[in-house]
């Protein structure tokens, strides 16, 4: 069927009708569009900005709690170190006390010690005199010496009493060691260098360097006797022992009859 002129016209105007009325229609539609799209942007750019801020703000957080934390074992530390001071404090208070009681009474032992020590000395020289006479210089010297001491105001009594002890511990260490030394001695009216060997408290026997004079101490006549050669190997052989020239062995000496110890 055939359309008249006037009929394609008026269908080409409707049909332009309908285009415009799509396009006016599908304008505001994209419109509508972009300012959801926009609006969601800015809804997502604001909730990125909350949630740094959360972030910020429990990172502050757990920083605070940590500093917390070491904190309260700080505390607790110092307690406990509080504790352990208060404690020493008072151990320390007691010893004072014990000390401050201790020093009110040293006035009233030194006042005792001193005359005991004093006591001691003259004793050390009592045995000395009555013992065998040998290195009668040194030990005269040892006592002399603890006398000088005893009147000096610059030694402690704990230091006068020491030296006092160990007087005593080597007049002891005598008794039980053998000892070789030199020294002069007047025999027959004549000033002889001999050779002294003391055996503990014993014997003490002597020998001319030449070997040609043997004697031993008389503790009971204060004297020297002579002695018959037929020691003379033997007092050589006890020399070198006492010298630590020679491993000790067996030897024989005369004995005294009488000694201090």
């Amino acid at each position: 069927m055939k359309l008249s002129t006037l009929a394609k016209a008026t269908l080409l105007i409707g049909a332009s009708s309908l285009s415009l009325t799509s396009l006016v229609n599908a304008a505001p539609a994209d419109e509508s569009l972009s300012k959801v799209v926009d609006a969601g942007k800015q809804i997502n750019q604001s909730a990125n900005k909350s949630q740094r801020r959360v972030d910020n703000i429990s990172e502050q957080i757990q920083t605070k709690l940590q500093q917390f934390k070491t904190v309260n074992k700080e505390i607790d530390g110092l307690h406990v170190y509080n504790q352990q001071m208060n404690t020493q404090i008072e151990n320390q208070l007691q010893e004072l006390n014990q000390l401050a009681s201790s020093m009110e009474q040293v006035s009233i032992i030194e006042r005792q010690v001193s005359p005991l020590m004093s006591r001691m000395i003259d004793t050390l020289e009592a045995f000395v005199g009555l013992d065998v006479q040998f290195l009668p210089k040194e030990r005269s010297e040892r006592i002399a010496s603890l006398k000088t001491m005893m009147e000096r105001a610059d030694v402690s009594v704990s230091e006068k009493f020491r030296r006092v002890l160990e007087a005593y511990q080597v007049e002891v260490e005598y008794g039980r060691t053998i000892e070789a030394y030199n020294g002069l001695l007047t025999i027959d009216g004549n000033e002889r260098d001999v050779d002294f060997l003391r055996i503990g408290r014993v014997s003490l026997v002597y020998q001319t360097r030449d070997g040609q004079k043997l004697g031993m101490w008389n503790n009971e006549t204060k004297s020297w006797d002579e002695l018959p050669a037929e020691y003379r190997s033997n007092i050589n052989k006890g020399l070198r022992i006492a010298r630590k020239q020679l491993a000790p062995d067996l030897i024989i000496v005369p004995v005294a009859q009488n000694s201090a110890e």
